[in-house]
Order: C-alpha cells, then structure tokens, then sequence
C-alpha cells in the first residue's frame, strides 16, 4: 500500500511551512517598478494544451483559493504543489519548496515549480487503470472477465490454486483474493512489496501466493494486482508499458515529460513509478472528468470511466476515512461549508492527490512529501473542503 521504494525520512518541514506563508508577498515583492503583479497563483503560460483563465471567469473566487498558503501553514505539512482547473480551464497553481523523493533515489531539497516533476506513487495506479481501458477499447483485451492466468502461460507450474478463477476485474478492484501484505515496514521479510522490487520473476512471486478468500468477496490492497495488470499491458501490446501508454494516454494529453520507473529487478513500476509535472497529472483528472475526452478527441471510452469510478468495494482504513474503490479509482466526499460534496480521486503515498468533483466541474491536484507521516494527505483534504470547493461561486 505504501509504495515506497524505498523508504525515506521527510526533513525541512518547517522551513517548507514558512516558505509556504510568505509566497504571496514574495511574487509581489519581485515586481519591478511599474510591472503589474501577477495574481496570486496565476498559472503559468507553457503551451502544454492547458486553456489558462483567471478564477473568476469560471466561477471562482480568487481571493479566497490565495488563502491556500496560509491554510497549509496552520499544519505541519510538506506540500509542494495545488493545482486547480475548472470548467476545463487552468486556474490556478502555486509551488513551494520541500524535500524531493523520487523513487528510488537520493532525496534533495528543491524549488518546485510548473515544469518540475513528482513522484505520483499509488496515483501510478489509476493511470494504468486507464491503460488498461485503451486495450479493451483497442480490442488487445476480450474484456475484464479475462482469467488472469490466461496471459501467463509460461507460469502455469507456479500458479497457486484457485488463480485460475481471477480475473482482471478482480485484480482492477483489488479483490482477487492472493494472500498479501504491504503494510509491513519495507525491512520486513513479510512485506510483499519489495519481492516486486528484487525478485527474479516478480510475475511468479505474485501467482505463487495462496488464494486466502475467494474472488469478490475480500478487498485488499495490492501493488502485486496492478504489477500483474502493467504485465498484460504489455504482452498484448506487444510494447514496454511506458511506450504504450506515451502512445495511447500522454501523448494525446500533450504530456511529454514524463518518467516511468522501473524497479532493480528492471521490471516497470505499474503501481507506483510515475512522475509527472502536477498540471500534467490534473490532465488525467480532467480527462475523467470529461468522460475520457481532452480538447474533443476521444482518448478512452466514457464507458471505461463510467466503470471505473462506479463504487465497487468499502475500502476502509486506507488512506484516512471512508472510501469506495472501483477499477483503481477511490470514491469519497467531503463536508464543505455544511454541504456533502462527492468525489473521485486518485491517490499516492505521501499527500499525491488527483481530485475529481464532477457536481462542480472542478479538478484538484497536489503532490507532497508527507511519507511516513500519520495523517498524510490530510492538508490535500483540508484545503478541498474548506478553500477550493468553498470558492466555488455557483454549481454549474
């Protein structure tokens, strides 16, 4: 569940807290005299397929998304981006500086800005759902009610009983059933999670573990689910997973910088290696927001997305609250202002969040580097519900 490979201490919060108060007067201070200042968290003009438009002009309050810094500064947070898009337009984004962990690597304290890439983690996970729905589409897949172990030939000796009946719905809604455990400290022999890391054969490791319920009627949250679903990918596209995704997702989202991580073993991370730019991540928010379209082309079917943000599971004690899970997708909602506002999110270990409000048109993305913390992703939640949605000025 953690997918953190591997595991890293967050410093520098506080220094990142008080970068995070004084941006705005920082931006205003930079102006030279008689240069306009620029609206607190105007986005920046990259030419990336985003169409900018100021808060107001969709029906948002300005002022009040400026209050995002000094709201994240009453927690102790590592927040390094909030991106903010409605009525599909790009609104807002504002970066502070923080503890860089990419994957697998050394950290590093940077300034974040619109062009830097972060780590999405488990936000990885949605995205090769996605994938997973171009195949269909693309007619490289029959269908979900695909039997797993149909794609693994080579693997029918190791194969547990009971795999034959999972199919590749049960691994979407992480209710096949195999035996696994990722919420053990990374050290633990016990952990599932790093035998996708450094195993030889990690697509053997994940069919050799026993069936401990049968398929549908238990959700457990599992890296070694998508790390099968990212292998199927490719064998039936006949291409490494990144190439076909740059193919059929990113590139007709116009995301060109992009990494896919690998892990030692040089298997691709499918469920957790991606980093990407934060408004090239609130893309794939707002492709779910319009039914799989972005600027009028048909990327993925609105049938895929309808499927997949349909509550499949209760997916309790995960990431904080009470969640629904459909093809890799969270459902919840938040209490804003004394109204019920409901959600669809991807989500990724350390504060990653791709926040979708269909009600309100609106898209939310953050990133951050709150690993290993207790409430991670909690300042994401907090400025949703007591900033973004309350800024929103009508319901249309």
């Amino acid at each position: 569940m953690r997918d953190r490979f591997p595991r890293f201490l967050v410093f520098g919060a506080s220094l990142a807290l008080a970068l995070a108060v004084s941006t705005t007067k920082l931006w205003a201070d930079a102006m030279t005299p008689g240069q306009q200042a620029q609206p607190c968290g105007a986005p920046a003009s990259l030419d990336d397929g985003w169409t900018i438009a100021t808060p107001d002009s969709v029906g948002m309050d300005g002022a009040r998304l400026c209050g995002i810094a000094a709201r994240l500064a009453l927690r102790n947070t590592e927040v390094h981006s909030v991106v903010v898009a409605r009525h599909g337009r790009l609104v807002f984004e504002q970066y502070f500086a923080g503890i860089d962990q990419p994957w697998g690597q050394p950290e590093g304290r940077i300034a974040f800005t619109a062009t830097t890439k972060h780590d999405m983690r488990s936000a990885t996970k949605s995205v090769t759902s996605l994938l997973v729905g171009i195949a269909i589409d693309r007619k490289l897949i029959a269908g979900i009610d695909e039997p797993v172990v149909n794609f693994f030939s080579e693997h029918q000796a190791v194969k547990s009983a009971g795999w034959d009946a999972i199919t590749l719905r049960h691994l979407l809604t992480m209710s096949s059933g195999f035996k696994w455990d990722e919420t053990l400290p990374w050290s633990d022999p016990k952990n599932d999670e790093p035998h996708l890391a450094f195993d030889a054969d990690p697509i053997g490791y994940v069919l050799a573990k026993p069936i401990a319920a049968p398929p549908d009627t238990l959700w457990n949250y599992s890296g070694g689910a998508t790390d099968l679903l990212g292998s199927i990918l490719e064998r039936v596209s006949g291409k490494p997973l990144e190439s076909f995704a740059r193919e059929t997702l990113f590139e007709p989202l116009g995301i060109t910088d992009l990494e896919w991580k690998t892990y030692r073993n040089g298997k691709i991370a499918a469920a957790a290696g991606l980093r990407l730019r934060p408004r090239d991540a609130a893309k794939i928010g707002q492709l779910v927001l319009n039914r799989g379209t972005w600027n009028g082309k048909q990327v993925v079917s609105a049938d895929w997305i309808a499927q997949s943000i349909a509550p499949r599971f209760q997916a309790v004690g995960y990431f904080g609250g009470t969640l629904f899970y459909g093809y890799q997708w969270w459902m919840g909602r938040s209490l804003s202002e004394g109204k019920e506002v409901r959600w669809v999110a991807a989500f990724g270990w350390g504060g990653q969040r791709i926040i979708v409000v269909p009600d309100l048109d609106l898209v939310m993305m953050t990133t951050a580097a709150q690993i290993g913390q207790a409430k991670e992703g909690l300042a994401a939640m907090d400025i949703l519900a007591n900033i973004v949605i309350p800024a929103v000025r009508d319901a249309h």
